[in-house]
């Protein structure tokens, strides 16, 4: 699996949900009955008005499926017939922390095995000498903070931690030899510090002691495998090109992209980038280009590249953020300057391989993109507790993913604290509509 995480939640009335309703009141306030109570930020909460603003940015249907998407994401809608569209997904949290940590572990708390965690623990490894799940995160790019514990193992071994690939000469820290070790030298010290790790095992019976065996030898197999997976002189022209112009720069999203792909390629199971920078509560014009500009080729040809090679059918892709955005602006909205507060009843992500149904969109949300609606645009109130049919929660998403790997949600189960934890807590449905 490869995830794309947009960190900061991408606006879906800008992309992909296209709302001519919404741009034709511009300006005019939202409906009572359209926002029916619903809770909003401490942002806009005291606005003494929440106008509606329609997207500045044009859209048009694209591929066979006749998906509507944004002008900004021309290599997107260039890929809409492998593209599985959800527009109905919804979550809990609306702010930026703990809607995060819930998309990642299935938790608003902090401290829970992450997704990549998960799947490490259920599926195993690919590869003896790559990491299980590797973290790539977008350098320099700003934006709302970003944790290590998003790919942490929470209470899970050791062994399911997410390994974080930097940008720069060495990707992943103390891996290369320090000035004076050769590498035989490493392997004498590995070799004794391992008899005296297994000495302390013998007395102990600490399972984390033949963890850390396992990390140290791992560690040792990476200082080859991973300049190997990092160097890109083996690639084509033609697919350094596909990916764009950012993508010799290592730490960009082309470049990520492009490195996900040779890690799948390579046996690692679970791939995840992060992306910062969506959150638009101004200026979102000029922003959401410059986002687009960053993500959309690399996206839509990390698809293209996965396809070529026979490898999109048993590689599955994710698209999204954290939450929605609120149809009404923050502040006084103009014709080039406007912003959406955070909303967490309905967004849209996709989903493309590995199983997934392409060119399809499933659900939808009304008229003014703030709640998601029923077959006749009437607004549905979906909760975690039922599955509402044409509404996906987050457990629901986590249950499809893990079903389309191949692992059933309901009984990845680890006992902690006399508790059996899994990453859809006691909840999630896998949405059948969405497979092939």
């Amino acid at each position: 699996m490869i995830y794309l995480f947009q960190a900061g939640g991408p606006a879906h009335q800008d992309l992909f949900d296209y709302k001519p309703l919404l741009n034709k009141k511009n300006g005019e306030q939202l409906p009572d009955d359209v926002r029916m109570q619903q809770r909003l930020t401490g942002m806009t909460a005291n606005q003494a008005s929440i106008p509606l603003a329609g997207s500045t940015f044009s859209f048009s249907r694209h591929g066979q499926c006749g998906a509507w998407v944004s002008e900004v994401m021309p290599h997107t809608a260039s890929v809409v017939d492998e593209l599985c569209f959800i527009k109905s997904m919804f979550t809990e949290a609306i702010n930026h922390d703990p809607a995060v940590t819930f998309f990642q572990t299935g938790s608003q708390i902090a401290g829970r095995p992450s997704f990549g965690s998960w799947m490490s623990y259920g599926l195993g490894s690919g590869n003896e000498n790559l990491p299980r799940f590797v973290v790539l995160v977008t350098a320099d790019q700003g934006g709302q903070p970003l944790y290590a514990r998003l790919w942490g193992r929470g209470f899970l071994d050791s062994r399911f931690q997410g390994v974080r690939f930097r940008a720069g000469r060495d990707p992943v820290l103390y891996l290369s030899n320090p000035d004076g070790i050769c590498q035989s030298g490493r392997r004498a010290m590995l070799t004794k510090l391992r008899a005296l790790n297994r000495l302390q095992f013998e007395q102990e019976l600490d399972p984390e002691i033949e963890s850390r065996i396992a990390q140290y030898e791992l560690a040792y197999r990476m200082q080859s495998s991973v300049p190997d997976v990092t160097d890109f002189s083996d690639e084509p022209r033609h697919i350094l090109e596909m990916y764009g112009p950012d993508v010799q720069q290592p730490g960009t999203f082309a470049s990520n992209c492009l490195l996900a792909r040779r890690l799948t390629e390579r046996g690692v199971r679970f791939v995840q980038l992060y992306h910062q920078g969506w959150d638009h509560h101004s200026s979102l014009p000029s922003a959401m280009r410059g986002q687009a500009r960053e993500t959309d080729q690399p996206s839509a040809a990390l698809i293209k590249d996965l396809k070529q090679r026979g490898m999109l059918d048993d590689t599955l892709v994710v698209w999204g953020g954290e939450f929605g955005r609120t149809s009404y602006s923050q502040g006084r909205p103009t014709v080039d300057n406007y912003g959406h507060d955070h909303h967490p009843r309905c967004f849209t992500m996709w989903l493309a391989g590995g199983g997934v149904k392409a060119g399809m969109t499933y659900g939808r949300t009304d008229d003014y993109g703030y709640n998601i609606a029923d077959a006749e645009g009437h607004p549905l109130l979906p909760t975690k507790h039922e599955f509402t049919p044409g509404a996906v929660h987050v457990h629901d998403l986590h249950a499809t993913l893990l079903h389309l790997s191949g692992v059933d949600h309901e009984r990845l189960t680890y006992k902690y604290q006399g508790r059996r934890y899994r990453l859809t807590d006691v909840h999630g449905h896998v949405v059948r509509e969405l497979l092939a």
